[in-house]
């Protein structure tokens, strides 16, 4: 039996765990409420990603008797068992390259790993793990606590980023990025994607007070490195949407400050082809980085991976946008429905289960916003809107960039759900940002 692995520790210190998060979130938020008012959802915002993080276990152990999250835990947990048992064994499994013997450290004592070295990208977040489930005694749930705890950081750096450009927003922008079902659910638990969500969250916060805000502190710098790294290590394909977005920004942040209009028209297309080639000639040299994501055989893995998600095996949980060859002009003939899948489904129509119903409604919400909006600024207004502020292109840029990618290669509805998570903060805020600004040029208050 699965449940089998669960403990008494469970029982106990996840209840403590979370009343200690309750304790520390509440004098983070009164230390710091009287000078900034955002605080008043610190704790709120912690203790639904906590809620998330235990649902998930739950969901995991008692719905699908199995899964992602509980092999992470699992090998991890028989990692910890290692260090008591042979600590050069752990240490070279931990922190060095132990690629094809690892499996050979552990027996039914230690428990056994369920990934190793030779899957790099799950052995990562494997090796995140082991501190966390060590300082969580080992228990599922009290792990989870912790891991929620130090994920929300990245969100609430991505909260406070953007607020630094929309102040007025911040009920707006709460709901956006810290309290999204998907996100909540998907995003805070032992899984790859709590780290590589809060990752680009304290990639963003750092890369706009270090170029975008030009604070020269070597801080800020190193938070770059360090979330790139997370990224790169876990799920190479965000930087894919992640770089050229923040180059764009960075270009048109520059774009912006010239007030001479002609000077601006002349120079506006020249630094955007810089920024685009400086982008390309970064994710080319990262190509032993990027493994499978090279730049030069991302098309050809775009193309394999689609077809297989299609597969008979996948149990009519699948949708299709139909068939495209390797070629720029081939993915490209794909990218409207690629992007509205990546951003909109699964809509209403497609729901097979309790998961995609709750995803359902949340995308039909987005939708019918997005629609409203692109009706009412009559297109080309809508993206006149986007344009004229550097943080809302990017983040439009990046939600967009990602859903292309995601929607182009998957195509089950149970992957989808999971993996679009890192695009929904920032395409939701640049939604409420621009119904914001309808507001303010038109004078029409949106009732939703």
């Amino acid at each position: 039996m699965i449940t089998e692995d669960l403990s008494i520790y469970d029982a106990l210190l996840a209840p403590l765990y979370i009343f200690l998060a309750w304790l520390l979130a509440n004098f983070i938020q009164n230390k710091n409420i009287h000078n900034h008012s955002e605080y008043q959802y610190f704790t709120y915002g912690l203790m639904v990603k906590i809620v998330g993080a235990v649902a998930l276990g739950l969901v995991y152990y008692f719905y699908y008797k199995g899964g992602d999250t509980i092999n992470y835990f699992k090998s991890a947990r028989a990692y910890v068992n290692l260090f008591s048992k042979n600590k050069e064994d752990f240490f070279l499994g931990w922190l060095g390259n132990a690629k094809g013997v690892d499996y050979y450290f552990f027996d039914e004592d230690t428990g056994y790993s369920v990934y190793h070295h030779r899957d790099s990208n799950s052995f990562f977040v494997v090796r995140l793990l082991i501190p966390i489930v060590a300082l969580g005694f080992k228990s599922y749930f009290a792990s989870a606590v912790l891991t929620a705890c130090i994920t929300y950081t990245g969100l609430w750096k991505l909260y406070q980023t953007f607020l630094q450009e929309f102040p007025m927003l911040k009920k707006e922008l709460a709901i956006a990025i810290l309290f999204i079902p998907s996100c909540v659910f998907w995003g805070s638990g032992l899984m790859k994607d709590s780290f590589t969500l809060s990752a680009t969250g304290w990639f963003t916060y750092s890369f706009y007070h270090f170029f975008i805000k030009k604070k020269i502190n070597p801080i800020y710098a190193l938070q770059i490195f360090i979330s790139s790294f997370i990224i790169l290590s876990i799920k190479p394909y965000i930087y894919f949407a992640l770089l050229p977005g923040a180059m764009l920004w960075l270009s048109n942040q520059q774009i912006a400050k010239i007030q001479n209009k002609i000077l601006r028209a002349a120079v506006a297309p020249l630094l955007i082809i810089a920024s685009a080639t400086i982008g390309y000639i970064t994710l080319n040299k990262m190509g032993d980085n990027l493994g499978l994501y090279k730049v030069d055989t991302v098309l050809d893995r775009a193309v394999i991976v689609q077809q297989d998600m299609k597969a008979e095996y996948y149990g009519g949980k699948t949708f299709d946008i139909g068939t495209f060859d390797n070629s720029i002009s081939g993915v490209l003939s794909k990218a409207p429905i690629a992007i509205f899948s990546g951003i909109f489904r699964p809509g209403i129509w497609d729901v097979r289960n309790a998961v995609m119903l709750i995803s359902s409604l949340e995308n039909t919400y987005i939708l019918v916003l997005t629609l409203f909006l692109l009706v009412k600024l009559k297109i080309l207004g809508f993206f006149r809107l986007i344009k004229k502020n550097p943080l809302l292109l990017f983040a439009m840029l990046f939600a967009l960039f990602f859903a292309f990618s995601v929607g182009l290669t998957v195509a089950n509805f149970g992957s989808l759900v999971r993996l679009r998570i890192p695009e929904l903060p920032f395409f939701v805020s640049g939604i409420f940002i621009l119904r914001y600004l309808y507001e303010q040029q038109s004078g029409e208050k949106v009732k939703f």
